[in-house]
Parts: structure tokens; C-alpha cells; sequence
């Protein structure tokens, strides 16, 4: 009978079979010094655990095998497509704790036809490439300004200079700073004063050196409360063109 998935023992790195990839071989790359049980080749650089032991590439017929390293998904897709025989290779990763794909074995001939294919479509790849990487540019581009806008509707008295550098660093793509997130996407109030928050705190106050004489964060944050509070209090009110030309129209009248 067979054991229940919610039974079966955890991944260890040295004795059990490494995960399943989906029927087809699987080859480990040791950390430790391996030999085949059964031509005692080794060590062994790449493996295969058959009952448990382990046996060279060439003793489970897959020594005609060329490898491919990870990295390039579309040359990976593409000679798992020509390769009539291909195998997964996984290496254990101790601080996460589990084995982790490092590339394919795929046939010599196989890897060759998927790099011509790669070859012949490089260019349209590429151009696809820039269009994306142009429609991401203007996509920022319009988020930055509506986040910077955001801030001169909460914040009139922020200069529009600095309102534009904030929006462009809590907006920075790949940052996982409160722009990429969900609420500052959608431009919530919470979020952008956030935004703002910090920006004061590190610019406009001591905060930063109180961090590197060793003050913990948490103090450093109680004792420069006041000035952060007293700069939004600031930019809370009408911005200094406003009010230079709400003086200038008095003066007219």
C-alpha cells in the first residue's frame, strides 16, 4: 500500500531521492565525495540515486548526456524540446533546505539544433525585449508623476523638486520600498505620506547619525518624532509660491 504524501519523510541531503521531476531522471550534484556502487568511479561530480545508492552517469545510461546550466530559459525550453532523453539536475541547498534545479543534461545534437533556434530568433527576442523594457519605462514614468502629484495634493508646501525625488525612490521597480506596494500602486494616502515620512526622516533630520553612533532604531525614531512632525506640519500648509502669489494679488488689489 502506498504511503500517504502527508507520511512520507522530509527532504534530507544526504540519503533520500531528491524531489520528483515530473517522470523524467533526475541527477544530484553531490557536496559530498560520492563513488559509484557500481564501476567505484570517483569522485563523482553528478550522480544518479538508484535504491537509495549512487551510480555514475555513465552506469544509468545517461553518460552521453551534455549539461546545461540554468540561466537561459528560452536555449533550457527549447533543448528539452529536441532532446529525446533529457534529465533534471538539482543540487541540496542546506540554508533553505531543499534541493534546487542547477540545469538539465540534454543530448549533444539536441543542444545544438535549440541554439541554432535561439540564434535565429535573437533579434525579434531582443526587439520584444526593448519594447518591454520601453512600455515598463512609461509605465513608471506615469506612476511617478501621479505619485508625486499625490504628494502636492497631501503635502502643498513640499517643494516640487523633492516631491518628484521621493515618488521616484519609493516608486523604483525591483525595490519593495511602499511604492511597489499594493496601497502605494494604488496611491492610498497611507502609503504616500509613508513615503514621505521617510524621506523626511532620513533629509531633513539627525536620524541617520544617530543609527551610526548606535543609538537603536527605535530610540532614534522617538527622539526625532518632534522635527519629522514639525516638517510635515510645514508642508501641510499652502507651498511658498502659493502664498507669494496670493501676496502679490493683495498687493495688485
Amino acid at each position: 500500500m502506498a504511503r500517504p504524501a502527508s507520511a512520507r519523510r522530509p527532504v534530507d541531503p544526504h540519503s533520500p531521492a531528491p524531489p520528483d521531476a515530473g517522470g523524467g531522471p533526475v541527477v544530484v550534484q553531490p557536496q559530498r565525495r560520492k563513488h559509484c556502487a557500481a564501476c567505484r568511479q570517483g569522485p563523482l561530480a553528478l550522480l544518479v540515486l538508484e535504491d537509495g545508492v549512487p551510480r555514475c552517469l555513465d552506469c544509468a545510461d545517461l553518460g552521453h548526456l551534455v549539461f546545461l546550466p540554468r540561466g537561459d530559459a528560452a536555449l533550457t525550453r527549447r533543448a528539452r524540446e529536441e532532446s529525446t532523453l533529457s534529465a533534471v539536475v538539482v543540487r541540496f541547498a542546506r540554508r533553505r533546505g531543499r534541493y534546487e534545479r542547477q540545469g538539465l543534461l540534454v543530448e549533444e545534437a539536441a543542444l545544438a539544433r535549440a541554439e541554432e533556434r535561439c540564434l535565429a530568433d535573437a533579434e525579434v527576442r531582443q526587439r520584444r525585449r526593448t519594447r518591454d523594457a520601453r512600455r515598463r519605462g512609461e509605465a513608471d514614468e506615469r506612476f511617478v508623476a501621479e505619485f508625486a502629484a499625490e504628494i502636492g495634493r497631501l503635502f502643498p508646501g513640499c517643494p516640487t523638486g523633492r516631491a518628484r525625488e521621493i515618488a521616484e525612490h519609493a516608486g523604483l521597480r525591483g525595490s519593495g520600498r511602499v511604492g511597489r506596494s499594493a496601497a502605494g500602486q494604488a496611491l492610498s494616502e497611507a502609503a504616500v505620506t509613508s513615503a514621505v515620512v521617510a524621506s523626511v526622516r532620513h533629509l531633513d533630520t539627525p536620524y541617520d547619525e544617530l543609527l551610526m553612533s548606535g543609538v537603536p532604531r527605535r530610540e532614534a525614531r522617538d527622539r526625532i518624532a518632534g522635527a519629522v512632525e514639525g516638517v510635515l506640519r510645514e508642508w501641510r500648509g499652502p507651498s511658498p509660491r502659493a502664498v507669494a502669489e496670493s501676496v502679490r494679488i493683495q498687493g495688485e488689489e
